[in-house]
């Protein structure tokens, strides 16, 4: 059968997509705000914009984006440090020239007069002094003071902590430092509160929502984000049709009657995964630990019940290690079903295969092993100037210091020349699933590849520059190539069974991979629309995007497919071995509808993360996409593969059953009684009043967001129970305690069989 239309819609769509992405990222880059020297009225250089890109740097290795926010992007426990001192800023002006009227304060003052200064506040603010041929902005002699009055603010809360927002005492106190950090500051809430030139919106797009300076939604924000609601739907409807159009393919002829993978023995290189899972398996149980910690900061800022953790372990610390375990451990499922399923397709073990897959996996224990103690003493300030190649580089989900990003890089290297060795002679011969290894290969080569993206920035990189190749990484290699891989993977392990046809998985998965870059490559602006980017960015981030959940849409016929081919038939009771591998997949289906979809798309219009951007619907969509989906799937991919290492022995299902339904209902738990609330409250506390004013202590301490915070707790308690017991189970096929005692349904050559799951057992 030939697949090129396929391939050239496929190819379209990638060539077009990052041709787009490229020229406009570029556009983005070179239109970013400048970084100038700053002067007040009488002269006098305040600070040098050498010296503001000195405090990103202080920042960013204190902890940086795990550590408040920035334009939005980074942790939701302390105030977004750009709202924040812009509004501080705007009230000690509207104060001081009240005191100079004669006024206690600016709330003393009439109606009329407020209006007056409000006016002059605006004008104050939004006007452009920015000097192009001397780099040069000046301030009037009110704001050089209002800086003066804010750096030692801020110099006081990152020097002797503050428990509001879980900074422990300590946090920085290098006066220099210090000083370069307030400049810092002062230049993100610059480019958030200054009219671009020829402009009347600032270089963010007037974020966030400050009222007292005019910063309200643009009209392209509201616009595009209406025209995204149609091109949704437009789009739903455009699927729907196509599909019922097309002619439904059976499978031909009976499932097997036993286990396909039993006539298979695992080579030396497969039976070598099988200590990646379990690195899977304890690495997630740590994320879990660290996340508990960094939501309980939330509540007690700096301790555990009374325990002083901060000291030890602060807040910057146990996030920076939730996110990029999870990083770690949900890429190590996927990347060690590769690992396994390389020589299953091709049947060929390459010589050194086995060489490889061990040396693989010692850089995995180095890697994971050294950035992580890097990071703790990075953001301690242990690693003076080293702080950026061997500490924290600030930015979530990229935090891991260069070095250790340079060693990863080189790994997912050797990772896919293992692939490749393992599946050239497929690729060679001439077979009906030709077209589906390579998709496969393809999807192999672009997860290198587009890790490679977080090497394009460095140490003093714009932050426009940094976010903009940050998200690269994020989304398209996270949330882009990953899933096109694990897409074919899955395809490739129901081909295998004998359960779908190739050819049937191999137009699913060209299909579904067009569809879904068609919208998630451009998609990535969404990411970017008030991070110092151009008004274009805003309107190809709401269009894409929205088409990206198009295809969800269809995720329930995807569901219903896995639940079921994981139903026996009289002649195919085998089936029954793989019921909570598949039922995991039927999981990562739900949460691609609900995480991915519903919770997506409640932020990804441009008039919606307006408000919401660095407000706690941001985490729904993020736990709810990247453990509901993206971990839903590692943890079925695990499982799979550690039922085709051992296929002919039944697993004690009840552990599996349990934990299962614990992590999924835990989850949501989690979601609609605490964070969802938290979130909808915020955007209300946004659109009434300002971001600022949602993310100040004043509202995220007050008694019902408190209340609401601690009832997190029995989702939490529901999903740790869940881990645990997958863990169990897991242990259990090491130790023997997960098997049933008598062997299973449609084993055949019993002896041999059972010399083989010994020797398994003892590897």
């Amino acid at each position: 059968m030939s697949y090129k239309r396929y391939w050239v819609a496929l190819a379209i769509v990638i060539i077009g997509s990052f041709a787009v992405l490229g020229g406009v990222g570029r556009k983005m880059i070179s239109e970013a705000p400048p970084i100038p020297d700053v002067y007040n009225s009488d002269g006098q250089l305040l600070f040098t914009g050498s010296s503001i890109t000195d405090g990103q740097g202080v920042w960013q290795s204190i902890g940086g984006q795990e550590i408040g926010t920035v334009w939005g992007h980074g942790a939701y426990v302390a105030p977004d440090w750009s709202a924040d001192w812009l509004h501080r800023e705007s009230e000690i002006l509207l104060n001081t020239w009240a005191v100079r009227a004669g006024a206690a304060n600016f709330e003393a003052l009439g109606p009329d007069q407020q209006a007056i200064f409000k006016a002059r506040l605006i004008r104050e603010m939004r006007t452009n002094t920015y000097d192009v041929s001397r780099n040069r902005v000046t301030l009037s002699a009110d704001r050089a003071a209002a800086f003066d009055q804010l750096r030692a603010y801020y110099t006081d809360v990152f020097a002797t902590g503050r428990s509001a927002y879980a900074i422990p005492s300590g946090a920085l106190t290098n006066a220099a430092k210090q000083h370069q950090l307030a400049a810092f500051f002062w230049w993100t809430s610059w480019a958030c509160s200054t009219d671009r030139p020829g402009s009347e919106t600032t270089y963010t797009n007037n974020w966030p929502h400050e009222p007292l300076i005019g910063n309200v939604p643009t009209s392209g924000a509201v616009l595009w984000s209406v025209l995204s609601f149609v091109g949704l739907l437009a789009g739903i409807g455009g699927l729907v049709w196509w599909y019922a159009s097309q002619e439904k393919e059976l499978v031909h002829g009976p499932y097997p009657e036993s286990d396909p993978f039993l006539v298979f023995k695992p080579t030396p290189s497969q039976r070598a995964t099988l200590k990646y899972f379990y690195v899977v398996v304890i690495l997630w149980g740590v994320q879990i630990l660290m996340g508990v910690l960094t939501a309980h900061y939330g509540v007690e800022g700096q301790a555990f019940f009374g325990f002083p953790l901060a000291k030890y372990l602060p807040y910057a610390v146990t996030r920076t290690w939730h996110l990029q375990i999870a990083i770690f451990w949900i890429a190590t499922s996927w990347l060690a079903t590769g690992l396994y399923v390389g020589p299953a397709v091709s049947g060929h073990e390459p010589k050194y295969q086995r060489l490889g897959v061990n040396a693989l996996f010692g850089a995995l224990i180095l890697v994971v092993g050294g950035s992580l103690a890097g990071e703790w003493m990075g953001i301690q300030q242990r690693l003076g100037n080293m702080w950026f190649w061997f500490g924290s580089q600030g930015y979530e989900y990229v935090d891991l210091g260069r070095f250790w990003q340079i060693l990863l890089f080189i790994g997912l290297v050797l990772w896919l020349v293992l692939m490749v060795a393992a599946l050239k002679p497929a690729l060679v011969r001439k077979s009906e699933d030709r077209a589906l290894l390579s998709l496969f290969l393809i999807s192999s080569i672009a997860i290198p590849l587009f890790y490679s993206a977080g090497l394009m920035y460095g140490q003093r990189s714009h932050l426009v520059t940094a976010e903009y190749w940050r998200w690269w990484v994020v989304h398209l290699w996270v949330e882009g190539f990953f899933e096109v891989f694990a897409t074919v993977v899955i395809g490739f392990l129901f081909t295998r069974l004998k359960l779908i046809e190739i050819r049937t998985a191999t137009k699913a998965a060209l299909f579904s991979t067009t569809i879904f870059l068609s919208g998630g490559i451009i998609g990535t602006f969404h990411h970017l629309y008030f991070a110092g980017a151009t008004p274009a960015v805003i309107g190809l981030g709401a269009i894409f995007s929205a088409f990206e959940v198009v295809p969800l849409t269809l995720i329930g016929y995807e569901a219903w497919e896995n639940i079921r081919l994981a139903q026996p038939t009289r002649k195919s009771q085998w089936i029954v071995n793989y019921k909570w591998p598949i039922y995991f997949f039927v999981a990562v289906a739900f949460w691609n509808l609900v995480g991915a979809g519903l919770f997506g798309f409640l932020i990804n219009p441009p008039i919606s993360l307006y408000y919401v951007q660095g407000l706690n619907l941001t985490p729904v969509h993020g736990h709810t996409a990247l453990f509901g989906v993206y971990g839903m799937l590692g943890l079925g991919l695990t499982l799979f593969c550690l039922r085709a290492l051992n296929p002919g022995r039944m697993w004690k299902e009840t552990p599996l059953k349990l934990s299962f339904w614990s992590l999924n209902i835990g989850l949501i738990f989690m979601v609609i009684l605490s964070m969802l609330p938290v979130g909808l409250l915020q955007a209300w506390a946004s659109i009434e009043h300002g971001t600022w004013y949602a993310r100040s202590s004043e509202f995220m301490q007050s008694g019902s967001m408190q209340t609401l915070r601690w009832m997190r707790v029995p989702g939490d308690i529901l999903f740790a129970i869940g881990a645990a017991l997958f863990a169990w189970f897991v242990l259990g096929l090491l130790t023997g305690h997960s098997f049933a005692p008598k062997a299973t349904i449609g084993r055949r050559d019993q002896p041999e069989l059972e010399e083989r799951d010994m020797a398994l057992a003892g590897r």
